[in-house]
């Protein structure tokens, strides 16, 4: 034999004799098993790797890496602040803001949203909304106009267009004769913006930032001054370290912090369906140990025989360890291939199964994207490859020593 006798015969038991294919058939449905679970496994890390990217790069398109301001939640002087950051070189763009809750009417249509004041000179360093407008540009935000922008999904809920008048009702109170009236104002839209994410789509309108100041009451204060960086992964440490530097004078905060809660649930969800569906490639593996339990029964006198003829209880332990494992290979080969193949073409399948049963997997209203996106990362593939190749492994064990413990004195007794 030009193969180790070990290998040799663990090949051999794998295919069906003549009086026994239900083996055969018990290898191939742990194959399977094995596989369909990795693709699962691949299929839904990946798609959970894709939500997280394109939610937060298309928070990052329209909100600051890091936010400036006082401890009173203010900014009184924003060019100030500019010149005290200007030697971070991670630093590559700032812009003053002004922020606040507000209510938007238009007839009988009500809404909150949240209300920023941007100055359209400098929102293009931090942000890149001039890139979502439908129709004209920011540059149509003048002091003193009174013109707002908003999103798609908020014109169409409110029923306007661009020209139409809509009222902007803040939380400010203004003292009249008639007793204490909330502050509105009049706006004209001048715009429609669409970032595909309800968030802003729906619940945010921009307006100039001196209009904002005058709604609001700021006087010569801003709300904060935004930071766009080089590297937006580092803005922790970065935001540390400028924390210190500026002394308790200034606060900064970052977008890690402002949407924690949200990249922490994704992050743990995503932590637990990878502990769910890992189940599946468990009970594929029990799959493997039950048919090698059968191999061993069926193979007692191939055994015995082996061990008259000299072959030690190692070999035989490896005999059965090599074909349990021969399986997790297979499996663990068409798992990787089928979870990649599925992963990399999901979006052009769940759109055509969105044609074929005329409906939306993920509805606008309720979820931040209405796309699903996918993005393979190699190293959740090697750690799911890894860890159902040791799965299989594992349970190979016990078949494998039974297996090994066989006396041939026993085992032939009857034959």
């Amino acid at each position: 034999m030009f193969k180790p006798l070990e290998l040799f015969v663990g090949l051999r038991y794998l295919r069906a004799e003549r009086r026994n294919h239900f083996i055969s058939f018990i290898s191939l449905t742990s194959v399977l098993g094995i596989a369909l679970g990795i693709i699962v496994i691949i299929a839904v890390l990946s798609v959970m790797n894709g939500f997280q990217t394109e939610v937060r790069d298309r928070m990052l398109r329209m909100t600051a890496h890091a936010n400036v301001l006082e401890l009173d939640g203010t900014l009184n002087n924003w060019q100030q602040a500019v010149s005290a950051l200007s030697h971070i070189d991670e630093i590559v763009g700032t812009a003053p803001y002004v922020e606040g809750q507000a209510m938007v009417v238009k007839s009988t249509q009500v809404t909150g949203v949240l209300l920023s004041g941007i100055n359209p000179a400098l929102e293009s360093n931090v942000s890149e909304i001039s890139n979502f407008m439908l129709d004209n540009g920011l540059d149509v935000l003048e002091p003193g106009k009174f013109k707002i922008l908003v999103g798609s999904e908020l014109a169409r809920f409110l029923g306007t267009r661009v020209g139409d008048k809509i009222t902007v009702i803040t939380p400010e109170a203004s003292v009249t004769p008639a007793g204490i009236l909330p502050k509105l104002r009049r706006f004209t839209v001048a715009g429609i913006y669409e970032v595909g994410m309800n968030q802003f789509d729906r619940n945010t309108a921009i307006i100039h930032i001196e209009d904002a100041k005058r709604l609001y009451r700021l006087d010569n204060k801003v709300t904060g001054l935004r930071l766009k960086l080089s590297n937006l992964f580092l803005v922790p440490e970065l935001t540390h370290k400028l924390n210190q530097q500026l002394e308790g004078k200034l606060w900064v905060t970052d977008w890690t912090k402002r949407h924690q809660n949200f990249f922490r649930a994704v992050k743990m969800e995503k932590t637990m369906m990878f502990i769910i569906m890992t189940l599946i490639v468990a009970v594929a593996a029990f799959n493997v140990v039950s048919m090698l339990i059968m191999v061993v029964t069926d193979k007692q006198s191939d055994i015995a025989i082996l061990r008259t003829y000299g072959v030690s209880s190692r070999s035989i332990l490896w005999i059965f360890i090599i074909q349990g494992s021969l399986i997790g290979f297979v499996g663990t080969v068409l798992g990787i291939i089928g979870g990649l193949a599925l992963a990399l073409n999901l979006e052009t399948i769940v759109v055509f199964v969105e044609q074929l049963l005329d409906l939306k997997v993920l509805s606008p209203s309720v979820y931040y994207i209405s796309d699903l996106p996918s993005e393979v990362r190699a190293g959740d593939v090697i750690y799911v490859a890894c860890i159902s190749f040791f799965l299989t492994v594992l349970a190979t064990l016990y078949p494998a020593r039974k297996a090994a413990k066989t006396e041939p004195a026993e085992a032939l007794r009857y034959e």
